[in-house]
């Protein structure tokens, strides 16, 4: 599986000097945030893959105006032919205004919901969020600080990839990847492919051992069987 990563600012080879060969084996996108609606827009209909996102520090305006045609991930997991991703987006917040900024508590309240969410999925393949999580690859001032709570979901379900945007990487800080207990963590700046193998993640009828989710896996195959 081939995917797609994007964040925090458009990519101009993706955007004003487009080229359909650049999307063109892309099965996935993801959108870790801060990116203009029109240009997730402009990806999910040239590239004809679909684009999950989560939404950035910087991102209020889609709240009145959503991506058309993407799927929002935010406090949610979401099935992609097997592949479980789990979404939190927004940043440390560092003023007063500001949709999706949260002080740590607040994060990691929505770190629990995600939990139980998670738990029904028996586990996750891939984080994807906005910030980072704190010490592994953040910034050092107050608006670049990661949070703590994201190590509840990685220590106790071991995705294997870890997702993030935020972290500029033409400031001339962060890492593009580093790993940290055998999870790969991918900053996802401006543009990233990703190439995953399918025995890194369950087949998308395989039983996980989740109910629930093997349940619906199996009425989805034989819908597509029909």
């Amino acid at each position: 599986m081939r995917i797609l990563i994007v964040a925090d600012t458009e990519s101009r080879a993706l955007y004003d000097f487009y080229d359909g060969k650049r999307l063109k084996d892309v099965d996935l996108i993801l959108s870790a945030g801060d990116l203009d609606p029109e240009y997730l827009e402009f990806l999910v209909t040239m590239g004809h893959a679909p684009v999950l996102y989560v939404m950035g520090n910087h991102d209020d305006r889609y709240k009145q105006r959503p991506p058309q045609g993407c799927i929002c991930v935010d406090e949610s997991v979401y099935n992609f032919k097997g592949l479980r991703i789990a979404g939190l987006g927004g940043s440390i917040r560092y003023k007063q205004e500001g949709i999706y900024q949260y002080q740590e508590q607040e994060q990691r309240r929505r770190v629990q919901k995600l939990k139980r969410k998670i738990e029904r999925y028996n586990g996750i393949d891939l984080l994807l969020t906005h910030a980072p999580a704190r010490g592994l690859g953040d910034g050092k001032d107050l608006p670049h600080k990661g949070f703590e709570c994201f190590y509840e979901i990685l220590d106790t379900y071991r995705p294997k990839y870890f997702v993030h945007g935020h972290e500029h990487l033409n400031y001339g800080g962060g890492l593009r990847e580093q790993e940290y207990r055998g999870i790969k963590v991918i900053n996802g700046y401006e543009s990233y492919l990703l190439d995953i193998d399918s025995s890194e993640y369950p087949s998308e009828y395989q039983n996980t051992g989740s109910l629930l989710f093997d349940l619906y896996n199996k009425w989805k195959y034989k819908t597509n069987e029909e």
